[in-house]
């Protein structure tokens, strides 16, 4: 004879209930995640930003390593011009394509872009310090034409 389960014999588990989706906690609320993007000639920056401890990360890199000093200045400067705003807050940063100026200029704004969606008074602080630190500088290089040596240079006449 094998011992099937009878009726008696089974007893009923209570499975607890599935916590509720729809609710989101007090701390996912207060998150406010900003991404803004920047562009200069070749280089495109991406930035996101969120609130922290005013840690800021270039590439995964610090920005207190990067090198050269020209660049980490120009950085420096929406934060600066930013005070407490830059400490409340951290900012990464993603930059490819151009050069070391072009991606410097291109983080730079994304870093502004960033600051003044996050605090709306920084706007007006931007604007009057540089204009280049929220409105980019659409200048690119100037597409080589077919036949020519560059794109403004004419073909050299040989007349023999």
């Amino acid at each position: 004879m094998t011992d099937a389960p009878t009726p008696e014999k089974t007893a009923e588990v209570a499975v607890p209930a599935a916590p509720e989706k729809t609710k989101k906690t007090a701390k996912a609320k207060s998150k406010k995640l900003i991404q803004t993007s920047g562009k200069r000639k070749r280089a495109i920056a991406r930035a996101v930003l969120h609130p922290g401890k005013g840690i800021v990360r270039i590439n995964h890199q610090r920005l207190e390593t990067i090198t050269p000093q020209l660049a980490k200045d120009r950085l420096m400067e929406p934060l600066l011009l930013a005070e407490d705003a830059a400490g409340k807050v951290d900012i990464h940063v993603h930059v490819a394509g151009g050069g070391w100026q072009g991606q410097t200029e291109a983080a730079r704004l994304a870093i502004a872009r960033a600051l003044a969606q996050f605090d709306k008074k920084l706007k007006k602080i931007f604007l009057e310090y540089d204009r280049q630190l929220l409105v980019a500088d659409i200048r690119s290089k100037e597409t080589r034409k077919p036949n020519d040596s560059k794109a403004r240079a004419a073909r050299q006449k040989s007349y023999r």
